[in-house]
């Protein structure tokens, strides 16, 4: 027996003109084919979301581009120069402002690249290096350091002041002494002569706590200065050797730098810091003075022109577009990110 379904019997009859009343049929769709419908629904909708998808990626990475493209084109019109020269008579500036650190503003690779274009400014009647720092890594200051003496003794005819702005502790007068003077504020902070290197100790509190120290090495002294191991007398000492030598070197430059300006105390390198007046007093310092004053009345010369390494608006821009693009592409693939609240 042949079961019709209704809508072809209307269908018949439209087709071929009859009349026919309407006719109710109770009809059973098998329970395979409503499975094969199901499964195929579900493959459709998945492939029209993924294709969705593809499509936001694909105008999302385009978007990125174009930001890009339309970025360097406007900052090859726009974006400050790196090639910085005054072109007429002035007094060349350098800011050194913050932890002097390889991965921070007041690297040595950032400053000494700003003193060198400085010095090899034809206008240049003068250099000065505005210090506000509290130290940072003696390596980077000493590179600094360096790198000023050996600029000073290239361009004789070019002097370098530093003027101290709040402070120039440690490092940071570690860079100030490699100038030909020295101008303060009579309220910086000028000095801290020494090295540090921090540790803490949590034996008593690991096993306060009950917890098993499981550091395992090869080298007997690989794992020295362990903070939750006690500390080791041998390794102590090796420590105050190498923060000694490092010491020393920081006195050797301080002393060649100042020369017989310096008027060595007892206490002089032993860390502490002075105001202005009283670096001024010791030989620490030359006088009181600030970048205007002393463009003005040292170097003769009161156009003041910036040679401060800052990264142009395009590294800036490209910088903040990377980090989106980085945090887009994280949440996309699902990368969780943890934060410290």
């Amino acid at each position: 027996m042949n079961t019709q379904d209704p809508r072809n019997s209307i269908l018949h009859s439209q087709v071929f003109g009859q009349t026919a009343p309407p006719v109710a049929v109770a009809v059973a769709p098998s329970a395979a084919n409503d499975g094969s419908a199901a499964v195929l629904e579900k493959v459709t909708l998945a492939f029209l979301a993924e294709q969705r998808r593809a499509r936001r990626w694909r105008i999302f990475f385009r978007l990125i581009l174009l930001a890009f493209f339309l970025l360097f084109i406007f900052a090859s019109f726009m974006g400050e120069s790196r090639n910085k020269n005054c072109l007429t008579e002035c007094t060349a500036l350098v800011q050194l402002s913050g932890e002097i650190s390889a991965d921070k503003d007041a690297s040595a690779e950032r400053i000494n690249s700003a003193l060198k274009e400085a010095f090899a400014s034809k206008n240049v009647r003068g250099v000065i290096l505005e210090i506000n720092s509290p130290g940072g890594s003696p390596v980077q200051a000493g590179q600094i350091y360096d790198e000023i003496k050996r600029l000073r003794e290239e361009h004789q005819n070019i002097p370098l002041y530093a003027v101290v702005n709040e402070m120039a502790a440690s490092g940071g007068y570690y860079v100030a002494a490699a100038s030909d003077e020295i101008y303060v504020d009579k309220a910086s902070l000028v000095g801290s002569i020494g090295v540090i290197m921090m540790n803490f100790g949590f034996t008593e509190a690991i096993q306060k706590l009950g917890i098993e120290q499981r550091t395992m090495t090869a080298g007997k002294n690989k794992a020295f200065m362990d903070p939750f191991s006690p500390i080791n007398e041998n390794q102590k000492e090796h420590v105050q050797k190498l923060l000694d030598s490092i010491h020393q070197q920081f006195i050797t430059a301080v002393r060649e730098g100042r020369g017989k300006r310096l008027h060595e105390t007892p206490d002089m390198f032993s860390g502490l810091i002075w105001n202005g007046d009283e670096a001024v007093t010791l030989g620490l310092a030359d006088g009181l003075g600030t970048v205007d004053s002393v463009a003005r009345d040292i170097i003769g010369v009161d156009n003041v022109y910036d040679f401060t390494y800052r990264p142009d608006f395009s590294e800036r821009l490209a910088k903040q577009l990377g980090a989106s693009f980085a945090g887009e592409l994280s949440t996309r693939l699902g990368i969780g990110v943890s934060k410290m609240k």
